[in-house]
């Protein structure tokens, strides 16, 4: 990629379909997909769908990565993937590089308090029920810290060598430091390097669960830069076409490269391993590929729009559906179908719920009210 020495942000271009779809279909499983997989599966009442699909829709225990696993991390790609361009417009305004800083860390500490509210009882007001790190929101405040040190100061080529000497680093600690109790390499839910670290420097405010946050930020921080040098890639002045060629290859090099590391390094999302970086992000980039070809490309910029309604509002619907099940307010309608939909009822709630909070979101977007942090 031939970006300009002086501003690898210059030449900033109009804003992408794609990327606001892609947040959205992301977030459209976090608010009601998963509803939706499960309402199918109770009404189908099938043996293939219950053997092939509902697996994807859940989490796996702790070794291995199904599409659910797959949420959290294309939250993190996309938030890197706008960065590129959000940097730009604002050094083009004339922000001066402290001022852009200044904004940074108001943004950290805002999705920081935020992730409290969301998982970490913050609005309990009870002290012993604190929990200081424990969301997805903060992955990404951490992530997108350490990546906007990294994007503001080296170049591509620096970025990705960066990028790469933090996923060595993390494979180092976790497999070569030895951990109280249970010496080095261990990858248990109990006996790993950066479990030891949370409960060590977070103390009774750790999250109790076997995710990790504090060492695992250089690791989310990786998963930010790989947004943010697919964000430079389509900022570029390379045809479409290539642009696509170079995501999907980049996309599925990634994904066969992290499956050989995981052989000897596993791909563990609880612990943000550094082969789990590079496989998400390798399908990362291909849905990112994919859509970019899809809605900016090809005329099918129609069938992109439900989704570009959530991507919009992508933190304040994340915030709500944290706080209140909207199927509540959609089983005001649908309630009274139950006698006629049977097994298929929960799939009707599942649709309603979701359609609840896509008609709160289109209204806002008809508005033109966007809450950004």
């Amino acid at each position: 990629m031939d970006l300009p020495a002086e501003n690898p942000f210059a030449s900033a271009q109009k804003r992408l379909v794609s990327l606001d779809a892609l947040r959205g279909f992301d977030m459209f499983w976090i608010i009601g997909g998963g509803w939706i997989v499960s309402g199918l599966a109770k009404g189908l009442n099938s043996e293939w769908f219950n053997q092939y699909i509902v697996p994807h829709a859940e989490h796996v225990p702790w070794e291995g990565f199904v599409a659910w696993d797959l949420i959290m991390p294309l939250f993190l790609f996309v938030v890197g993937t706008a960065m590129p361009y959000s940097f730009a417009k604002r050094l083009e305004q004339g922000h001066p590089k402290g001022r852009l800083y200044v904004h940074i860390l108001f943004r950290v500490v805002v999705l920081w308090i935020l992730g409290m509210i969301a998982q970490g009882r913050l609005l309990e007001y009870d002290l012993s029920k604190l929990r200081l790190y424990s969301n997805t929101l903060q992955a990404i405040a951490a992530g997108y810290l350490i990546a906007s040190v990294i994007l503001l100061n080296l170049r591509v080529w620096g970025q990705l060598a960066v990028t790469v000497a933090l996923l060595l680093l993390y494979w180092a600690l976790l497999m070569l430091v030895p951990v109280p109790g249970f010496g080095p390499g261990q990858l248990t839910p109990e006996g790993n390097l950066a479990i030891y670290i949370d409960k060590l420097i977070l103390g009774p405010y750790q999250d109790g669960t076997s995710y990790t946050w504090i060492l695992s930020g250089m690791t989310f921080a990786c998963t930010v830069m790989m947004g943010a040098l697919a964000g430079q890639l389509l900022r570029s002045d390379l045809g479409k076409t290539r642009k696509v060629l170079f995501l999907l290859a980049s996309g599925v090099a990634c994904i066969w490269i992290g499956w050989a590391w995981g052989l000897v390094f596993p791909i563990i999302k609880h612990i943000w391993t550094s082969s789990m970086v590079l496989y998400a992000g390798g399908w990362s980039l291909v849905l990112l590929g994919l859509f970019y070809l899809a809605f900016d490309m090809l005329p099918l910029r129609f069938l992109a729009f439900p989704f570009v309604v959530i991507g919009m509002n992508a933190i304040a619907v994340y915030m709500i559906t944290r706080v209140y099940d909207f199927r509540h307010l959609g089983d005001i309608v649908v309630s009274g179908l139950s006698r006629w939909t049977g097994d298929w009822h929960d799939l009707v709630r599942a649709v309603a719920g979701v359609l609840v909070i896509w008609l709160i979101l289109f209204f806002m977007y008809r508005k033109k009210t966007f809450i950004k942090v």
